[in-house]
Protein backbone atom coordinates (compact mmCIF):
# COMPACT_ATOMS: atom_id res chain seq x y z
CA UNK A 1 0.00 0.00 0.00
CA UNK A 2 1.74 3.27 -1.51
CA UNK A 3 2.41 5.89 1.51
CA UNK A 4 1.32 9.46 1.27
CA UNK A 5 2.30 12.38 3.32
CA UNK A 6 0.32 15.32 3.25
CA UNK A 7 1.57 18.42 4.42
CA UNK A 8 -1.33 20.95 5.20
CA UNK A 9 -2.94 23.29 7.88
CA UNK A 10 -5.93 23.27 6.01
CA UNK A 11 -7.80 21.22 8.22
CA UNK A 12 -10.74 20.80 5.36
CA UNK A 13 -8.38 19.80 2.73
CA UNK A 14 -6.31 17.19 4.94
CA UNK A 15 -9.64 15.21 5.70
CA UNK A 16 -11.25 15.53 2.55
CA UNK A 17 -7.84 14.61 0.72
CA UNK A 18 -6.63 11.93 3.22
CA UNK A 19 -10.45 10.24 2.73
CA UNK A 20 -10.16 10.29 -0.98
CA UNK A 21 -6.66 8.89 -0.74
CA UNK A 22 -7.76 6.29 1.98
CA UNK A 23 -10.83 4.69 0.22
CA UNK A 24 -8.18 4.20 -3.63
CA UNK A 25 -5.91 2.51 -1.02
CA UNK A 26 -3.17 4.59 0.08
CA UNK A 27 -1.97 4.80 3.66
CA UNK A 28 -1.89 8.60 4.52
CA UNK A 29 -0.32 10.55 7.21
CA UNK A 30 -0.98 14.51 7.72
CA UNK A 31 1.39 16.79 9.43
CA UNK A 32 -0.23 20.71 9.80
CA UNK A 33 3.15 22.36 9.63
CA UNK A 34 6.50 22.56 8.23
CA UNK A 35 8.90 21.11 11.07
CA UNK A 36 6.30 17.69 12.02
CA UNK A 37 6.23 17.35 7.81
CA UNK A 38 9.92 17.37 8.03
CA UNK A 39 9.81 14.76 11.46
CA UNK A 40 6.86 12.89 10.19
CA UNK A 41 8.93 12.48 6.05
CA UNK A 42 11.81 11.19 8.35
CA UNK A 43 10.13 8.47 10.48
CA UNK A 44 7.62 7.26 7.90
CA UNK A 45 9.54 7.34 4.74
CA UNK A 46 6.34 7.91 2.20
CA UNK A 47 6.24 7.13 -1.01
CA UNK A 48 5.08 10.67 -2.59
CA UNK A 49 4.73 13.68 -0.45
CA UNK A 50 1.86 16.09 -1.03
CA UNK A 51 3.02 19.90 0.25
CA UNK A 52 0.73 23.11 0.14
CA UNK A 53 3.26 25.86 0.15
CA UNK A 54 1.37 28.26 2.50
CA UNK A 55 2.20 26.72 5.66
CA UNK A 56 2.31 28.57 9.21
CA UNK A 57 5.42 28.16 9.97
CA UNK A 58 7.74 27.48 7.36
CA UNK A 59 6.72 28.47 3.29
CA UNK A 60 7.11 25.23 1.27
CA UNK A 61 9.78 26.27 -0.63
CA UNK A 62 12.15 26.27 2.07
CA UNK A 63 10.81 23.02 2.97
CA UNK A 64 11.07 21.49 0.11
CA UNK A 65 14.68 22.15 0.27
CA UNK A 66 15.09 20.64 3.49
CA UNK A 67 12.72 17.77 2.73
CA UNK A 68 15.48 16.98 -0.22
CA UNK A 69 18.72 17.41 1.83
CA UNK A 70 17.69 13.69 3.88
CA UNK A 71 19.49 11.14 2.45
CA UNK A 72 16.02 8.60 3.33
CA UNK A 73 14.16 10.99 1.34
CA UNK A 74 15.91 12.22 -1.93
CA UNK A 75 14.33 10.25 -4.43
CA UNK A 76 10.55 10.42 -3.24
CA UNK A 77 8.33 12.83 -4.93
CA UNK A 78 7.74 15.90 -3.90
CA UNK A 79 4.28 17.60 -5.29
CA UNK A 80 3.41 20.76 -4.44
CA UNK A 81 -0.35 21.78 -3.48
CA UNK A 82 -1.22 24.94 -4.67
CA UNK A 83 -3.94 27.94 -5.97
CA UNK A 84 -1.61 30.03 -7.42
CA UNK A 85 -2.10 30.27 -11.06
CA UNK A 86 -0.66 27.52 -13.22
CA UNK A 87 2.37 29.84 -14.45
CA UNK A 88 3.36 30.93 -11.56
CA UNK A 89 3.28 26.87 -10.17
CA UNK A 90 5.35 25.63 -12.78
CA UNK A 91 7.54 28.14 -11.97
CA UNK A 92 7.90 26.98 -8.77
CA UNK A 93 8.07 23.82 -9.91
CA UNK A 94 11.32 24.45 -11.83
CA UNK A 95 13.11 26.50 -9.07
CA UNK A 96 12.85 24.86 -6.05
CA UNK A 97 12.91 20.94 -6.77
CA UNK A 98 9.25 19.85 -6.51
CA UNK A 99 8.47 16.98 -9.12
CA UNK A 100 5.05 18.47 -10.03
CA UNK A 101 2.18 20.39 -8.76
CA UNK A 102 -2.03 19.84 -8.10
CA UNK A 103 -4.16 22.81 -8.39
CA UNK A 104 -6.17 23.93 -5.43
CA UNK A 105 -9.15 23.42 -5.61
CA UNK A 106 -8.44 19.78 -6.10
CA UNK A 107 -10.08 17.92 -8.37
CA UNK A 108 -10.77 14.73 -5.90
CA UNK A 109 -11.92 12.53 -8.87
CA UNK A 110 -8.31 12.67 -10.49
CA UNK A 111 -6.76 13.01 -7.34
CA UNK A 112 -5.71 9.34 -7.09
CA UNK A 113 -4.78 9.01 -10.73
CA UNK A 114 -2.71 11.66 -10.39
CA UNK A 115 -1.09 10.41 -7.09
CA UNK A 116 -0.30 7.60 -9.36
CA UNK A 117 1.29 9.18 -12.12
CA UNK A 118 3.82 10.49 -9.18
CA UNK A 119 4.24 7.44 -8.11
CA UNK A 120 4.84 5.18 -11.65
CA UNK A 121 7.29 8.40 -12.50
CA UNK A 122 9.52 7.55 -9.61
CA UNK A 123 9.58 3.61 -10.08
CA UNK A 124 10.39 4.17 -13.70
Amino acid sequence: MPKVLIIDDNVDHVRMTSRVLTRKGYQVSTAPDGETGLDTAIDDHPDVILLDLGLPDVDGQTLVGWLRREPGLQGVPIVAVTAWPDDVAAQMVAAYGFDGYISKPIQFALLADQIAAYLSQNSS
